[in-house]
């Protein structure tokens, strides 16, 4: 049994993880900035020593689209040296360093961090989750129209598989930069739109908007995708088929 530390813990990844572990009975504990006994903001890094004391390995699934989570990582590793912790699990995705977004220039720094943190460090790179492609879908519904960026495509995967995936790394030793995960299916966006409009019931016109920048180039190229490592086995149907309670027949 090892001692496991899961940064965002109670988050949609961070909890499957955590509960994987678990029933594979490992200690768990479970930092997130409400979370107690481990309740840390790792933006300030406060509290940090005290949770990292003792454990094994830290998977570190905390993230924030706002920013901050170069400045977080560093308290992490910070703290996680002082500690003598062996190992660190790092959730990443893929094209980070080929998309020219800000959050993913971040996480490729992140990346960067750990290379040279002198600690034993495991990255796994994935495409988007199901639960995020749901996210944005829903939100754009909400208007009359679904607007979506032209000409793109995702390769969504279940967020189950990826925290199977990391459990098993955060339990194993640090192996470095690990094969990519990708989703099963590479989907044109106003595809999966149709598919999430099924699902619920809705009706919306689907209109293409071509966006600038030198991001949207990098993901109409495709720079976000990895079909050599089309993994996962959940179709986003059969996700929407669970969440919205379908026939769970496969693809519409």
């Amino acid at each position: 049994m090892k001692t496991i530390l899961v940064t965002g813990g109670t988050g949609t990844l961070g909890r499957p993880v955590t509960d994987r572990l678990r029933s594979a009975g490992h200690e768990v504990r479970v930092l997130s900035r409400r979370a107690q006994p481990y309740g840390v903001d790792l933006r300030e890094g406060t509290g940090l020593d005290a949770a990292v004391r003792g454990v094994d390995a830290v998977v570190h699934c905390a993230s924030s689209p706002r920013g901050g989570d170069d400045s977080a990582a560093g308290h992490l590793i910070e703290a996680a040296r002082r500690a003598g912790v062996a190992h660190l699990v790092y959730i990443s995705i893929v094209g980070v360093n080929r998309v020219p977004l800000g959050y993913y220039g971040t996480k490729w720094r992140v990346e960067r961090m750990l290379q040279a943190s002198g600690l034993g460090w495991t990255v796994l790179r994935t495409t988007q989750f199901h639960d995020f492609v749901l996210g944005v879908l829903a939100s754009s519904a909400k208007l009359p129209v679904i607007p979506l960026p032209a000409g793109m495509s995702v390769q969504p995967i279940d967020t189950a598989e990826v925290a199977g995936r990391l459990a098993e790394l955060a339990v194993g030793e640090p192996a470095g930069q690990v094969p990519e995960m990708g989703g099963p299916q590479i989907r044109s966006l106003p595809d999966l739109a149709r598919a999430y409009l099924a699902a619920t019931g809705r009706r919306r016109p689907i209109v293409p908007v071509r966006l600038a920048g030198k991001a949207y180039t990098g993901f109409r190229a495709g720079r976000h995708l990895t079909p050599e490592r089309a993994v996962g086995r959940r179709t986003f149907e059969e996700f929407l088929d669970e969440r919205f309670g379908g026939p769970g027949d496969g693809r519409r």
